[in-house]
């Protein structure tokens, strides 16, 4: 894809996308290349950022037990499926195929099924870019999954538009955020994200999101992930209130989906 003089690439942190830098100038073909490398660089890791505060005062209660325990999720998902999402700007149904990612599709799919996907916020919403969600707001639960990566699969389809992959800080590091493309970005393809489903309703709802807040610290006045893992919901509806939501999430039934899936 090519960029415009008014915005660059995107950089990569942790468990995360980590946004687009501003370009104020048109850039000449060596300043791109030099620019691209330095992109390359940042995938580095956040794993040292695990919570060591009190459970007590951190951890949050888990009703849901199964939550806990990545390992129980095991279900091997459909070949096709379809998962709906209520939020705060509306509805929005995303269409899964195993075959695009097979892990990535049965990632997902589990962590629908067990309720993953309740009252999460959609914290970084970046112009142009892509939304970004996928921590869970308890910390304890949070922590479990950020512990349980799964491998990645060969990407097959493109980064387009409406496409729906998980965040990545490196290879085999997948584990509970994903992103969805507000437009082609096909120099992610390279990079170890891969599209596992796509917008089939509702993309007008997620262009709808809050983007106000921007890129995520610390570096800027967005939400900061470490700090979502540690302090959870509570940080996020003190700090940022006009943030959008991941109501919750549900598989529909098979009956629902178009003739030929």
């Amino acid at each position: 894809m090519r960029h415009t003089c008014a915005s660059g690439p995107p950089r990569f942190r942790g468990d995360a996308l980590l946004g687009s830098l501003p370009m104020t100038t048109c850039a000449s073909r060596t300043a791109w290349r030099v620019w691209f490398g330095i992109l390359l660089a940042a995938l580095v890791s956040l794993a040292g950022t695990a919570c060591t505060r009190s459970p007590a005062r951190y951890g949050g209660v888990v009703s849901n037990k199964a939550l806990l325990d990545p390992e129980s999720a095991a279900q091997t998902a459909p070949e096709t499926y379809r998962v709906k999402f209520e939020t705060t700007q509306g509805t929005v149904v995303i269409e899964v195929h195993r075959e695009w990612a097979p892990r990535g599709a049965d990632r997902f799919y589990n962590l629908v099924k067990l309720g993953y996907f309740e009252d999460i916020a959609f914290f970084r919403a970046i112009d142009s870019f892509m939304v970004q969600f996928g921590i869970h707001g308890t910390p304890a639960v949070a922590r479990a999954w950020k512990d349980s990566p799964i491998v990645d699969d060969p990407r097959i389809e493109a980064n387009a538009r409406g496409t729906i992959s998980f965040a990545n800080s490196g290879p085999d590091t997948r584990t509970t955020q994903v992103f969805v493309n507000y437009r082609d970005h096909r120099e992610l393809d390279a990079m170890g994200f891969t599209p596992f489903g796509e917008v089939v309703e509702g993309m007008d709802v997620l262009d709808a999101l809050y983007t106000g807040y921007g890129e995520g610290g610390p570096q800027s006045t967005g939400p900061d992930q470490a700090k979502i893992e540690r302090r959870g919901n509570a940080y996020l509806r003190k700090e940022f209130p006009k943030l959008d939501w991941l109501i919750k999430a549900r598989v529909l039934p098979a009956s629902v989906m178009p003739e030929g899936h």
